[in-house]
């Protein structure tokens, strides 16, 4: 049934298509399910080239286990924060890390992001990430710094003293400027190849053509990300001039 889990044939048929290079849509169409559910499946199980139907298949017992036991005891689950759907949260929460999965984001890193952006504080120390995720202290230090390193989180101290991890209305623009830090150190590189190489020769004309290309995407890069966060964090008043 499309609506129901996956069969650990189905998944079996996934792997044999992935293996056929078959696309993602073309698997689904098969199975007679969504694209969605079929790349959510791939990238939460090792990605298209180390997906493997069985591990794949124990592991989502494992999840479906856990939450069995995670589940209050009682006719139903306590109420969501503004009457939202629980099942529907989590299942928006798995499509929101396979979509950064897809992206580049490691797993663990795409899971921390997740979980950060789907509290209404859009902030969880380092002990609440551990209990969520059910991961290692380890695993939540490492990922913390390679979201740091990109932009995408930042740290602060709470009254308490604990370190609190944090997404805020800033993360896209900040981390689209370190990535545009990070095309400029490309660049740079690049020019330095075109004095090795010569710059008349054809190898030092390619690092040309790389480093132009690039300082054209990375000033465009900042151009509009700044452009974009005077506009979106322009209150409706003050755009107006305040009546």
């Amino acid at each position: 049934m499309p609506g129901g889990r996956l069969t650990q044939q189905e998944r079996q048929q996934i792997a044999l298509g992935l293996a056929d290079g078959l696309a993602y849509a073309e698997i689904a169409r098969r199975l007679d399910r969504p694209t969605s559910t079929i790349t959510r499946e791939v990238m939460r199980n090792g990605g298209p080239t180390a997906y493997r139907a069985d591990l794949a298949h124990r592991a989502t017992e494992r999840r479906a286990h856990r939450r069995r036991q995670a589940a209050p005891r009682g006719p139903e689950a306590p109420a969501q924060a503004y009457g939202r759907d629980a099942e529907a949260v989590r299942a928006y929460e798995d499509t929101f890390i396979t979509v950064m999965m897809q992206s580049g984001m490691p797993k663990m890193m795409a899971r921390i992001q997740a979980a950060l952006s789907l509290t209404d504080s859009g902030s969880l120390t380092a002990s609440e990430l551990v209990q969520r995720l059910d991961v290692s202290p380890a695993s939540v230090s490492k990922a913390i710094a390679f979201l740091e390193s990109q932009g995408m989180v930042r740290r602060e101290r709470d009254e308490g003293r604990r370190e609190r991890y944090v997404v805020d209305d800033d993360v896209w623009y900040e981390s689209m400027m370190a990535s545009a830090r990070a095309i400029n150190q490309i660049v740079e590189t690049a020019r330095q190849g075109v004095g090795v190489l010569g710059p008349h020769t054809p190898a030092g004309a390619r690092f040309e053509n790389i480093a132009r290309f690039l300082d054209f995407v990375s000033e465009s890069t900042i151009r509009a990300a700044e452009q974009a966060r005077e506009i979106l964090h322009t209150k409706p008043e003050a755009a107006s001039g305040g009546g």
